[in-house]
Order: C-alpha cells, then structure tokens, then sequence
C-alpha cells in the first residue's frame, strides 16, 4: 500500500487554465495537463525566482519532492511546446 500523498501550500490561482498553439482549433490538439502543484512549482521557480529550498518551504514539501514536481512540469511544458500540445492546468487537486 503507497503513502497517503501529503497535502501541498498552493497559494495561487491562475485566470487562465489552457494554453494551446495558435491557429489550431483545441479539438484538433492533444494536451498535457498540468497538475495544480507543477504550476505551482514553476511559478515559485521561475517567477519568484527563489531557490528549491526556498520554494519547498513555502510548498510545505521537502526538497526532494520539490525537485520532482518541477521535473515533472518541466518535461510536460516541453512536450507540449516541442510537439504543439494545448497545456491544460489542472486547478482541482
């Protein structure tokens, strides 16, 4: 049986939850979706620019997990932006 998974800090919402290549029509397009938690990530990261143990705190999170989450957003948003997937944010969880 897998560890419970521990509940993240997420302190922001975004307005807007696709991004999609322009000029194709979203039912044409494969998407990835972005869990609440990456997008998180990223903006802390990249945004904030603040370090991995900066942001881990502020996620309540180890840094280890930290690193994994933004691995994982990493790897989605360039699929997406390589194979021009639409980016689904997935605000629910």
């Amino acid at each position: 049986m897998t560890r419970p998974k521990k509940r993240r800090c997420i302190r922001f919402n975004p307005k807007v939850t696709y991004f999609k290549p322009r000029g194709i029509p979203l039912r044409s397009l494969d998407e990835v979706e972005l869990n609440h938690d990456e997008f998180e990530a990223i903006r802390l990261r990249y945004i904030e620019d603040l370090e991995q143990i900066a942001c881990a705190k502020k996620m309540k999170i180890s840094q280890s997990t930290f690193q994994r989450i933004l691995n994982s957003a990493n790897k989605k948003t360039a699929e997406a932006l390589i194979k021009g997937k639409a980016i689904k944010i997935n605000i629910t969880n």
